[in-house]
């Protein structure tokens, strides 16, 4: 005789998990920006002035911000010119670390730019990682 508690015979024990039903998509843990998928990627000039006029982030910190982009791209032009001894993948890690400070900044008072900012991202660093491309910034 099978145990009762679920179709099968199968009984639910605690901090076991159990595959979906066949038919039933899984569900995973909710995206820290629901709207990233739905925003389109923004160029990096309407990101800027987005990132000024959003009421999420105080004048102070966006000050702050502006430093941490710009000694960013400062590092980035002198790792191209061969001036710094870093790799690109450090300054991957620099870029993302940025980004995911500025996406926690934005994510409770500002959801469509944390939305628009984490769908970017990606566009954003091809931009940063492209020696020519950086120039014309």
């Amino acid at each position: 005789m099978a145990p009762s508690g679920s179709p099968g015979g199968h009984t639910a024990r605690p901090g076991v998990s159990t595959p979906p039903s066949p038919g039933k998509p899984a569900v995973g843990p909710p995206s820290a920006v629901p709207s990233a998928a739905a925003s389109p990627p923004l160029d990096l000039e309407s990101l800027e002035v987005q990132l000024r006029e959003t009421k999420a982030i105080s004048t102070f910190t966006k000050l702050t911000l502006k430093n941490q982009i710009d000694d960013l791209l400062e590092r980035l032009r002198a790792f191209y010119q061969g001036q710094l001894k870093t790799s690109l993948a450090e300054l991957r890690r620099s870029f993302d670390l940025l980004v995911m400070k500025v996406l926690a900044l934005l994510q409770d008072t500002d959801p469509p730019l944390a939305g628009a900012l984490a769908s970017s991202r990606e566009s954003i660093w091809s931009v940063l990682s492209d020696p020519a491309k950086l120039d014309k910034f």
